[in-house]
């Protein structure tokens, strides 16, 4: 799967499965095996930092990459792309600049309903449509941040 990296691309965004590196998941990170599979995503990171790519953003939830390699260069949230939710979103840069918040919004709620202390009172969270239920709810990339990766670092970019 990494061969297509040796391709001749000028951009890669690159959103790694963050099953054993979320820090949603640290309650497993003492489960016998589960570190091994860490060092596994973890190297499957590194691959992609590696690719022979000039701009490279890789992003994932704060988490094991935060120990097992470095501290992101910039941590963005939803709210600040128009999008009414707490999610810190972690991204690694190399030949590219932060993301310039786009719209910042005022309503902040938070995405993931695993932290019960966190939760907004007087909210039903049954009853919010888009609130993340699943992994592949909470794993999914805002609209107002993707949108904000293709107009800042897809167009014309100077060498």
């Amino acid at each position: 799967m990494l061969a297509v990296l040796d391709g001749e691309w000028d951009l890669m965004v690159a959103h790694p499965p963050c099953t054993y590196l979320s820090r949603a998941g640290a309650r497993w990170w003492t489960t016998p095996g589960r570190q091994e599979l860490a060092f596994e995503a973890g190297a499957f990171v590194q691959a992609l930092w590696d690719a022979p790519i000039p701009r490279v953003a890789i992003e994932n939830p704060i988490g094991m990459l935060n120990r097992l390699w470095r501290y992101p260069d910039q941590t963005v949230q939803p709210w600040q792309f128009g999008d009414p939710y707490r999610k810190a979103t972690c991204l690694w840069l190399r030949g590219l600049p932060p993301l310039l918040s786009t719209l910042i919004t005022e309503e902040r709620h938070y995405w993931i309903d695993s932290y019960p202390g966190r939760r907004d009172p007087g909210i039903d969270y049954r009853s919010i449509r888009g609130k993340a239920r699943s992994a592949k709810d909470r794993s999914r990339t805002f609209p107002g941040i993707a949108a904000a990766m293709a107009a800042q670092w897809g167009g014309a970019m100077p060498e």
